[in-house]
């Protein structure tokens, strides 16, 4: 069974995506750019935490 915090959650999410309208048309470019920016932004977090790693270890 779910928890109180949980269900609320959700709760919360459908009723926001009830009132948020549809995005209607997304350009071909814009969706280029949102994939590479996720992948640049993830490839970014997972080097600083290599290097946090590393220095962790005294392996720098």
């Amino acid at each position: 069974m779910n928890s109180i915090p949980t269900q609320s959650i959700l709760v919360l999410t459908l009723m926001l995506l009830l009132v948020v309208p549809g995005v209607e048309a997304v350009e071909s470019g814009d969706a280029v750019a949102l994939l590479l920016g996720v992948v640049l932004s993830i490839t970014g977090i997972c080097a600083c935490l290599c290097i946090y790693a590393r220095k962790q270890n005294r392996q720098i």
